[in-house]
């Protein structure tokens, strides 16, 4: 129990530090500066990397568990781990404690993407909206000049028919 105990405080210790780093994102998304951005990426994806090393052990530890106390490992919750504690309540509590704070990292973790996905929609509209602007900027108004039979022969003005068309 003691190493299944240690392993979730070392998983909530990394989402900790993954937390941080998505709140360190935060400011780089709505400044748009794309290399910081690029570079606390990397440095998420080494600590997700230990996460999962931390969260192997974590379902070798369960599975361990399961087997000792004749229960189904697809099953097996760490909420009912607690309660089957109660006879060893110190265990209990160690146990308790670690889940309630694993609890808390991980909704801090998904208010703070959920924040960061929606900046990052939002400059994403608006790189949307200004391609836009710019498009509707080179479509000028036709010239008013007419032919004899009173058609309009005018040209479109400033219309570049080489332009890159980002939608295909």
């Amino acid at each position: 129990m003691e190493d299944l105990i240690d392993v979730l405080n070392k998983e909530n210790t990394e989402y900790e530090n993954l937390l941080t780093l998505s709140i360190k994102k935060t400011p780089t998304i709505v400044a748009g500066n794309i290399k910081e951005l690029e570079k606390i990426t990397d440095e998420e994806q080494i600590v997700v990397s230990r996460i999962n090393q931390h969260e192997q052990r974590r379902q070798s530890l369960m599975k361990d568990i399961a087997n000792v106390i004749n229960k189904d490992v697809k099953t097996l919750k760490l909420v009912n781990l607690i309660q089957m504690l109660e006879k060893r309540p110190e265990e209990q509590k160690k146990l308790a404690s670690v889940h309630d704070k694993l609890q808390v990292t991980m909704k801090n973790m998904a208010n703070t993407n959920n924040h960061n996905r929606d900046l990052i929609e939002a400059a994403k509209e608006m790189t949307e909206f200004d391609l836009q602007v710019l498009q509707a900027m080179k479509a000028a108004p036709e010239t008013a000049n007419y032919n004899r039979g009173a058609y309009n022969a005018g040209s479109v003005m400033g219309v570049d028919t080489t332009s890159f068309d980002a939608k295909q």
